[in-house]
């Protein structure tokens, strides 16, 4: 029992005596850490493993962490001088800033803090990232130094080629100078172990004109593995990235990366490096050292950060198929479909397009069926309209017969005169001819007279034609003048000096203006004398021809001035009420307006109004 006690008490002594120096060693280091890079961190991918490592840092809520960065440049600058020079730099500036760890990213960083370590931070961890399995084979870290391995090997390149290239016979490794590689320094070794079946050719370390010239013009068979260019091999720097865009738009063959941040400028993937995974993972290592664990501690591996991804777009430029990828592959800037990008907008749409067809069909149903009605109707109209033509020609008849009658009658004695002269002895030629040429003056006479009554007469449908306004007026006061004559109605045609033309259907339009003289005729028939029928043709701008026919008659009652064109409305004795009537409809069948007003020296005047054709229409009809 004494023995137990007193084993107990040593215990408890040892933790006392240990437990104050451990919180004293963990209260003595600094929680900051000095971010050393190899290249530029302005440049995107160590842009991109910073930013992962300080988002695991904004994460870590144990104690705010302060973080300092500094980049070596080291694909661009370099030398004893250079190196020295730097070292004192950071020896200068950090005296007096107490640093908790060093974070070395890259192989030839971590080289050159081993190399500083003694004097600049003789007591301060080291964790390393971007370090590959050579390098640090090679360098042989002291046990102060943890982190993470990375595995990034020219056959896995050679791998995605062959992906994106089946046939792949030649693969053109294009960059700067093998000594400029700080990241893909070692693959000169393995390039120089040879793969069988494929032939490697170098660009490397040439100008940029030089190397633009020589990736336009390689065979079929082959695919170009970029590792990155710096200059233009006249003194002017650049980012990596930039340079492969200016690669890949001379190029004729796809080019194979090792590094995410190329995939947009042009690059079709490969197995890259994801330097957000990077610097994640160096962030983990320092803040575990920063929390008081030893680097021993703390074991190195190789850490998961190289992935097979591929540039969709590229994949489309040189048509590869996604099926031959490896296994695994992520596939970036695919163009989602339209359902992927807008789902919901699509159901909805769908929907949408459902009802909108739903009531298009019933919109195209009752479209039918009115327009069945419509022609129903105009057929209607027509047969209206060719019995209104009927009463007018019986209205016409005793007019037409005597017009008929002169040229008959004038041919008949005509005819037996000639016979007469043929009979004689010594026949005069000449006079016969003139008689022949009499009689077929009669007769062309005769057969106007009869075409327009035929025209009048006849029964067609509804047909639009492009006509003169002007000539069809003519037309109608030629089949009335004879019946203008028997009734003592002086006619007075004023047309328009320009030719209003209109479309619409000839012989309805004539019905019209016949319908309009005859009412205006019968309206003055109780007049001893002045019976004047008056008719105009103008044009109203670009829009419109208005006609008017104005007479000297009684004018029509104030309080039938709305009712003259509705249906079997008629101030006639025998009248049957639907001349005005089928006037109206047809002058809205051809898109016009038709209307009646009283003159105030007397009489009564109708207007109708038609659209013009258009402008662009008669200049093409002029140029024909």
């Amino acid at each position: 029992m004494d023995k137990a006690i007193r084993l107990s008490r040593l215990i408890i002594l040892l933790m006392a005596l240990l437990f104050p120096a451990g919180l004293r060693a963990h209260e003595a280091r600094p929680h900051s850490m000095l971010v050393l890079d190899q290249s530029d961190r302005r440049g995107p991918f160590y842009y991109q493993v910073f930013s992962g490592l300080r988002a695991m840092v904004s994460e870590h809520s144990a104690a705010e962490t302060t973080i300092y960065t500094e980049s070596l440049d080291l694909n661009r600058f370099g030398g004893e001088r250079y190196e020295e020079d730097f070292r004192q730099f950071l020896e200068a500036k950090y005296r007096d800033r107490p640093i908790g760890v060093v974070v070395a990213i890259g192989g030839a960083t971590l080289e050159l803090v081993l190399r500083w370590h003694s004097k600049l931070w003789p007591d301060t961890p080291v964790v390393f990232a971007l370090v590959e399995e050579r390098d640090f084979a090679r360098l042989r870290p002291p046990p102060y130094v943890t982190g993470g391995i990375i595995s990034v090997k020219f056959s896995d390149a050679v791998k995605a080629a062959r992906a994106v290239v089946p046939n792949l016979a030649t693969a053109v490794v294009v960059g700067a100078d093998w000594e400029r590689q700080v990241l893909f320094r070692n693959w000169k070794d393995e390039i120089a172990t040879r793969i069988e079946g494929l032939n490697v050719v170098e660009i490397v370390g040439r100008p940029m004109a030089e190397l633009l010239d020589r990736v336009a013009t390689l065979p079929g068979d082959s695919a170009i593995i970029y590792l990155g260019v710096y200059t233009d091999g006249n003194g002017n720097y650049f980012p990596p990235s930039d340079a492969l865009a200016v690669v890949a738009e001379r190029a004729n063959r796809p080019i194979v990366v090792a590094s995410e941040t190329y995939l947009g400028p042009g690059g079709i993937g490969g197995f890259v490096i994801a330097p957000t995974l990077i610097g994640a993972e160096a962030a983990k290592s320092a803040l575990r050292i920063l929390d008081g664990e030893n680097p021993e501690s703390i074991p190195l591996s190789v850490v998961d950060v190289v992935k097979p991804i591929f540039n969709w777009q590229q994949m489309e430029r040189w048509s590869v198929n996604e099926s031959n990828l490896p296994s695994g592959s992520e596939v970036r800037f695919r163009e989602p479909s339209f359902l992927e990008k807008y789902r919901w907008r699509a159901v909805a749409l769908g929907a949408a397009l459902l009802i909108q067809a739903g009531l298009i069909a019933f919109l195209l149903h009752e479209r039918h069926m009115r327009r069945r009605a419509e022609v129903e109707s105009r057929q209607r109209l027509s047969e209206l309209a060719h019995i209104n033509r009927h009463a007018t020609a019986g209205e016409l008849s005793s007019s037409i017969a005597h017009e008929l009658n002169q040229p008959l009658g004038s041919i008949l004695t005509n005819a037996e005169s000639a016979e007469l002269i043929l009979h004689s002895k010594t026949p005069d030629l000449d006079e016969v001819r003139e008689i022949i040429s009499d009689i077929k003056r009669d007769d062309l006479r005769a057969s106007e007279v009869i075409r327009r009554m035929r025209s009048l007469l006849k029964r067609a449908p509804f047909e639009t034609t492009e006509i003169d306004l002007n000539q069809t007026m003519r037309e109608a006061f030629d089949v009335l003048s004879l019946q203008a004559s028997a009734h003592n109605v002086a006619f007075y045609l004023q047309t328009s000096a320009e030719a209003p033309r209109v479309k619409g259907d000839p012989v309805q339009l004539q019905q019209v203006i016949l319908n309009l003289v005859v009412n205006s005729m019968d309206a003055m028939a109780k007049m001893p004398y002045g019976r004047t029928v008056i008719a105009r043709t103008e044009v109203n701008g670009d829009a419109s021809a208005v006609v008017s026919i104005s007479d000297s008659g009684p004018g029509i009652p104030q309080d039938k001035l709305n009712e003259i064109f509705d249906p079997f409305f008629t101030t006639k004795e025998q009248g049957m009420g639907i001349g005005l009537s089928i006037a109206r409809t047809i002058i809205l069948a051809h898109n016009g307006q038709i209307w009646a007003e009283n003159q105030s020296a007397g009489g009564a005047v109708f207007h109708l109004s038609l659209p013009l054709v258009a402008q662009s229409t008669l200049r093409q009809l002029h140029r024909v």
